[in-house]
């Protein structure tokens, strides 16, 4: 069974804004490295219950040998926390905690194509046996929709310059193909981010459809929380909190707006089914970007069912 060598991000903080007790009963959308799952579990002993899942078979396996201990007390599925809604009942949950982050295992393993320091497979897919992988889009997209990812999802300023090259040179195989492309587009310069980094963001963001879970995941999470329960959110980028932060608004205004303009005149009442908990992101401190830099572009949101 693999180890995963996994730092919660934001431990602290996550326990405290989802109130963790004793008996409670919460959801772990992103089990990943079991990190958060496992500090749940203790916060809420004897008796608190989780359900969590992962779209990664492997990282799910091994989190459900970190949470031997715990028998009896959660259940994992393999899965899409898109849809949890699907599998967990409405209005159960005393807390649900959405982690977005790549798991440490995943960027470790070669073979998945999401490293850019070891050579591999173009793959990038969390659920590596569906959907299409990485070298799918980028030696099938057109120049245009390339930049768009790369831009939309990784704000990458040399999108274009990037995209159009990548549509001359392929097909690509492996990343260190990709990589090495972008590197010569865009010299490293001194810089400590490999300049492809961006483009390796967008693509996986893209492969994954991990905006569009995301949305789903949101609105599922509505469904499975009790009123009073709390939403805790964990962004890595500007992409991600940006759909996290207007999900948070819209809900939590309580008026729906007729048309494409918010104007007062055609605002329709109607009651809020969200309480904003946090109304600046919390970010790592110092001390835990030091010692987990993968910490350092984290944003915790949260928010309370009404």
């Amino acid at each position: 069974m693999p180890e995963l060598f996994h730092k919660p991000v934001l431990l602290k903080e996550v326990l405290e804004v989802m109130a963790v007790h004793p008996t409670g009963r919460y959801g772990d959308g992103t089990v990943g490295g079991a990190g958060h799952a496992r500090a749940i579990l203790e916060a809420s002993s004897p008796t608190g219950w989780l359900y969590g899942c992962d779209r990664d078979g492997v990282a799910l396996q091994a989190a459900i040998h970190k949470l031997s201990s715990f028998a009896g007390r959660f259940e994992l599925r393999q899965g899409n926390y898109a849809d949890l809604a699907d599998w967990i009942e409405p209005g159960s949950l005393d807390g649900l905690l959405l982690d977005l982050g790549i798991s440490s295992l995943q960027l470790g393993e070669a073979a998945r194509g999401f490293s850019l320091v070891e050579e591999g497979p173009l793959d990038m897919r969390m659920d590596p046996t569906r959907g299409m992988t990485a070298a799918d889009l980028v030696n099938t997209a057109s120049a245009e929709e390339l930049a768009r990812i790369f831009w939309q999802y990784g704000g990458e300023e040399k999108s274009r310059r990037i995209a159009k090259a990548i549509e001359h040179d392929r097909p690509f195989q492996t990343t260190r193909q990709l990589a090495q492309l972008i590197e010569r587009i865009c010299p490293r310069g001194g810089r400590k981010t490999h300049p492809a980094t961006q483009v390796f963001q967008a693509l996986r963001i893209a492969v994954n459809d991990e905006i569009g879970s995301l949305k789903r995941g949101l609105a599922g999470a509505v469904k499975v929380l009790r009123p009073g329960g709390r939403l805790a959110v964990i962004t890595f980028h500007s992409s991600e909190d940006r759909v996290v932060k207007e999900f948070g608004r819209q809900l939590s205004r309580g008026y729906e707006i007729e048309g494409d303009v918010d104007v007062p005149e055609l605002r329709k009442p109607v009651p809020p089914q969200l309480k904003i908990l946090t109304r600046k992101a919390i970010k790592p401190t110092e001390a835990e970007m030091r010692d987990n830099p993968r910490s350092r572009s984290a944003q915790l949101r949260a928010f309370e069912k009404v």
